[in-house]
């Protein structure tokens, strides 16, 4: 059935009342009934903000077709021409799509179109706080492992220094901590990657073509999505709760839509920080096995335990049948410059990614992955100084957010680098705006979603110091109004 939106009814969610006439200046109140604090001029570009964050918070649905411009204009109290040049600007920005004879729908911008726009590609010295990626600083041990693996560095200069699946002492190193993770794993079994970024576009290439379900997590790592959508699949989302998995909600979509392959990130969920027990995860392996689904174990935070008590598994500990593949990072034990990452699965499996990434870039950077070997022989060092350093930010960012925004509710995680806190009302989108205004950069909820949706959820990682943390916050929590709670969603259409 078509989706339709009267004139009457868009421009009630636009001045965010369903009582108030509309009259002349609504462009301008319509900056206000999207979270604007300020009357915004232009008036069609307030009207086109209006309307993109009523799509980004879900009151608006995706698909929904919305008035002719003049029947809007009409509602309204404005000139054809406001309305005109605020579609323009919506269509430009991807939040709106004209089709001849079928008029305008609702949609959402694809990441790959955004350029300059795409906050992953945010500059690191424009002055903001960077409190939208969890990236941690170079470890302390960074340094000494650089000395040692420049003394290494001629032996391999003899050879042409093309090792496309990955340096053998680095492959040796991984392969032994799995190992010491309680999964037994050979050499062969790895395949060293230009950090876990490429690993997950390598598995989608490999494992999903042009129209194939793929599950993933809600909310998840943004740029997964992003993989697979390059690749033209179709994305199942499955919602992470606020309590961790459902699994009997997983088992469903496998069987329902006949997905073979899954994403999923058990180790400190990111962005939630949730840990499946081990419970759960041979009841995924399990079900995945019965269905003929195989599993992307994203595994990047797996090292980052801020918890002692906090114990799992490797995903692949309950696997036996070569369907659970690993993905790991250097990144955020050591250091995301380095950009090193790996993939663990079968060693056939190994062959035909190596093959497929020689393609792409060859080999990996033989310096690097000398740093990381290295890195490798002091890793519970390692560990020890994340959770020292991470656990202070963590305990530093959750007392300043009770303390200045006792609102917004979070749990705190027994480790990764993020708190996912729930905020009082679909604003993200509004808060991360604000926030920029005051020199601090904000990954919402929505970055973290398949849809758009999750407006009622900022990520805050933890990785920068403690400093840093309560000076981001207190500048967030000033006019603590303008982040008050929209209308409620209406009903469906």
């Amino acid at each position: 059935m078509d989706r339709y939106l009267s004139a009457l009814q868009l421009a009630r969610l636009v001045l965010g009342t369903t009582g108030e006439a509309a009259g002349r200046g609504a462009g301008a109140r319509a900056g206000k009934g999207a979270g604007d604090a300020q009357e915004t001029r232009p008036y069609y570009r307030a009207l086109a903000d209006a309307v993109r964050g009523l799509v980004l918070d879900g009151r608006l649905a995706v698909g929904v077709r919305l008035p002719a411009e003049r029947h809007l204009a009409e509602a309204l109290g404005v000139s054809r021409t406001t309305v005109t040049a605020a579609y323009d600007r919506l269509r430009e920005q991807g939040y709106l799509e004209s089709r001849q004879g079928s008029g305008s729908r609702a949609t959402l911008p694809d990441a790959g179109a955004l350029g300059t726009d795409n906050p992953w590609l945010a500059s690191d010295d424009d002055g903001l706080l960077p409190l939208h990626a969890a990236a941690p600083p170079a470890s302390a041990l960074l340094g000494e492992a650089i000395e040692e693996a420049g003394r290494a560095y001629h032996r391999y200069a003899l050879g042409m220094g093309y090792h496309p699946a990955g340096l053998a002492p680095l492959r040796e190193a991984i392969a032994r901590r799995y190992g010491e993770r309680g999964v037994p794993t050979r050499p062969e079994q790895v395949l060293v990657t230009a950090g876990a970024q490429q690993a997950i576009h390598l598995l989608m290439a490999a494992f999903a073509e042009r129209g194939d379900p793929v599950l993933v997590e809600s909310p998840t790592y943004p740029h997964a999505i992003d993989a697979a959508r390059m690749r033209g699949a179709r994305l199942v989302p499955v919602g992470v709760q606020e309590d961790g998995w459902h699994l009997d909600l997983v088992t469903c979509a496998m069987r329902q839509t006949a997905a073979r392959l899954a994403y999923v990130i058990p180790d400190f969920q990111n962005p939630t920080g949730h840990l499946m027990a081990d419970a759960a995860r041979a009841e995924l392996v399990e079900a995945a096995r019965r269905h003929g689904v195989t599993l992307i174990a994203d595994e990047s935070w797996a090292e980052i335990v801020l918890d002692e008590t906090a114990r799992a598994a490797p995903l692949a500990a309950f696997d036996t049948d070569g369907r659970v593949i690993s993905v790991g990072s250097a990144s955020k034990l050591w250091w995301g410059g380095l950009r090193v990452g790996w993939i663990r699965a079968s060693a056939a499996t190994v062959r035909r990614l190596a093959v497929l990434r020689a393609a792409v870039d060859i080999a990996g950077a033989v310096f690097e992955q000398l740093v990381v070997a290295c890195l490798f022989e002091r890793i519970e060092e390692a560990r020890a100084e994340r959770r020292r350093g991470l656990g202070a930010s963590c305990a530093a960012l959750a007392a300043v957010l009770r303390e200045e925004l006792p609102g917004w509710a979070f749990t705190t995680p027994r480790g990764g680098g993020s708190l996912w806190v729930r905020l009082d009302g679909p604003v993200a989108s509004s808060v991360a705006e604000a926030a920029a205004a005051r020199g601090v950069r904000l990954a919402p909820g929505p970055w973290f979603g398949v849809d758009g949706t999750l407006e009622r959820y900022l990520r805050l990682p933890f990785t920068q110091p403690p400093a840093v943390m309560e000076e981001a916050v207190r500048r967030i929590a000033r006019d603590p109004a303008r982040y008050r709670p929209r209308e409620p969603l209406m009903p469906a259409l």
